[in-house]
C-alpha cells in the first residue's frame, strides 16, 4: 500500500527523551499505544493511556525482562501483510491486531562496552528483543512503519502531518534502510566485544 494510516503503535525504547512530545502526538491523533516495561510507566506518567504488552500477549514479562515481545500476538501484529486477505484473516482467527508503527531503541550495549563492565554485565546489554522488532518490522515495511532512533520522532510527525496521518511508502523503505544499517552495525559491535574477550 502507498498511504498507511497509523492506527497502532508499539513504543518500547531504552532513551527516553523525545519520547513524551511523540507519545502525545500520537494519542491527541487517535493512535492506540501498546509498550512495555520501562517505557510504559514513562508514558503512564505522562497522563497517557497505553496498553501493557503483557496485556496483549496474555503472559507477564519474564527471566528479568528478557522476555516481554516474543509472541505471537506481536510478531504476528508487525509481519501480517496488509493487502494479503489471507494474512488478514489469520490475523482475524487468533484475534490479533495489527501494529501500524513499532518505535524502537536498543539496549546501549556501547555504553557496558565503554565503561569495561564484566562479561557477563555486558551480556546484559544485548537487546534481543528489540532487534527481533525493528528487523520484522523493517521486513514488513510494506505494511509497517519503523523508527529505529530518537531522530526518527520528529520525521514520522512531520510524515503524518503531511500526509493526513498516514506514512508514505517511500518514507517507511527509507525508515527500513536505516534500522538495517543500525541493527547490523549493533550486531558487529557486538560480534567485536565477544571477540576480545575470547
Amino acid at each position: 500500500m502507498e498511504l498507511l494510516p497509523i492506527r497502532r503503535a508499539l513504543l518500547s525504547v531504552t532513551h527516553k527523551e523525545g519520547l513524551d512530545v511523540l507519545g502525545n502526538f500520537l494519542h491527541e491523533n487517535g493512535v492506540e499505544l501498546v509498550s512495555t516495561g520501562g517505557t510504559l510507566r514513562f508514558l503512564r506518567d505522562c497522563g497517557l493511556p497505553v496498553t501493557a504488552v503483557s496485556d496483549v500477549t496474555g503472559f507477564p514479562e519474564i527471566l528479568d525482562g528478557r522476555v516481554k515481545t516474543l509472541h505471537p500476538r506481536i510478531h504476528g501484529g508487525i509481519l501480517a501483510d496488509k493487502d494479503n486477505p489471507e494474512h488478514l484473516a489469520t490475523l482475524a482467527r487468533h484475534d490479533i491486531l495489527p501494529f501500524d508503527l513499532v518505535c524502537v531503541n536498543l539496549y546501549d550495549f556501547a555504553s557496558a562496552v565503554s565503561r569495561q563492565a564484566d562479561l557477563r554485565d555486558a551480556i546484559e546489554q544485548i537487546d534481543i528483543g528489540g532487534p527481533c522488532l525493528l528487523r520484522a518490522t523493517a521486513k514488513n515495511c510494506h505494511s509497517t512503519v519503523v523508527i529505529p532512533d530518537a531522530a526518527g520522532y520528529a520525521e514520522v510527525m512531520e510524515e503524518m502531518k503531511a500526509h493526513d496521518m498516514c506514512v508514505t511508502l517511500k518514507f517507511r523503505i527509507q525508515m527500513a534502510v536505516r534500522t538495517y544499517k543500525l541493527t547490523s552495525e549493533y550486531d558487529r559491535m557486538i560480534a567485536d566485544y565477544l571477540g576480545r574477550n575470547l
